[in-house]
């Protein structure tokens, strides 16, 4: 096995080791893109996210039963802008069986225009109806963030406890950086509305984005057997095996179980996003700082 490995590298040594310092250059593109994104969609919105309700504060309301879904969302859109709708579907049939109706009026102010819409009055059997203070809310999101930065900083004192180098470490922390600042900048692009879901999917990503920068480091620096390429090429093909299960996993259930709960999709799709954002991060920058690294120090 080792045989047809090096066989494998030795081919390719000579391209890789001629192109990749420019293979790094799409990675850092993206990233520069991305925050130049975030720094106009904060300008404009005050926020890094488009927050929903269990973030901003404001009404959730369930209506259950056989309805015209559709054509109550169009009645209440003309009648409030600020209104976002989710229907929640059977897992085997993908029959529509409820809608979710979210805004951030008051209670009373939804319940009166969802009743003109409908005809009828609201009841505990047709409808359940939450109401979330954004005061409430807005404690709740800032103990999020704070929670994901505290996170990222535990992290990277870790990394440089586990490397004592400074440009390995930096490179890890590099990479996971990119993995949630690309997805953010795409969830944002796309005007995804974020939940409490979303943000714990940011603080997943974290971990997901250090293991195979951890792998690639580790095994660069510290193992020494067969050459630097050889290293780098059986450490991408573990890291990518990771990667790309971890991404079979999730895509499938967004794509396919339609009846999931919007935070469950949700979660999965900011974890889609950001592993392939982590196989551009880690086997095209990471790799070739790591690798620019060892040659500069004699690593072979």
């Amino acid at each position: 096995m080792e045989n047809k490995d090096q066989e494998k590298v030795t081919s390719k040594k000579g391209w890789f080791d001629k192109h990749y310092k420019l293979l790094m250059i799409l990675p850092i593109i993206l990233l520069i893109c991305s925050l130049i994104y975030l720094g106009f969609f904060y300008s404009k919105n005050n926020d890094f996210i488009i927050k929903d309700i269990s973030l901003s504060g404001g009404t959730t309301i369930t209506l259950h039963g056989e309805l015209d879904y559709d054509h109550i969302e169009n009645l209440l859109t003309e009648k409030n802008s600020d209104i976002s709708f989710r229907k929640l579907t059977e897992l085997r049939t993908g029959k529509t069986i409820a809608l979710i109706i979210e805004s951030s009026s008051s209670a009373e102010e939804l319940i009166k225009e969802l009743e003109e819409v409908l005809g009828y009055k609201l009841t505990n059997d047709n409808s359940s109806i939450e109401f979330t203070g954004s005061s409430l809310s807005g404690s709740f999101y800032k103990q999020l963030i704070m929670a994901l930065i505290i996170s990222f900083i535990l992290m990277s004192i870790v990394i440089f406890i586990l490397f004592r180098t400074f440009i390995p470490s930096v490179a890890v922390i590099f990479a996971a950086f990119a993995d949630i600042v690309m997805p953010l900048a795409l969830i944002d692009f796309l005007g995804i509305k974020i939940s409490a879901a979303g943000i714990a999917a940011f603080l997943m990503l974290i971990g997901y984005s250090v293991d195979t920068d951890i792998l690639l480091t580790t095994r660069a620096i510290r193992t020494h057997e067969g050459t630097l390429n050889n290293r780098i090429y059986r450490a991408f093909k573990i890291g990518i095996l990771m990667t790309l299960t971890a991404l079979f996993a999730v895509l499938p259930a967004f794509f396919l179980i339609t009846g999931l709960p919007d935070s469950f999709r949700q979660i999965f799709l900011i974890l889609a996003i950001g592993l392939i954002a982590d196989i551009i991060n880690t086997w095209l920058t990471n790799v070739g700082i790591i690798k620019w690294y060892c040659e500069k120090h004699n690593i072979k």
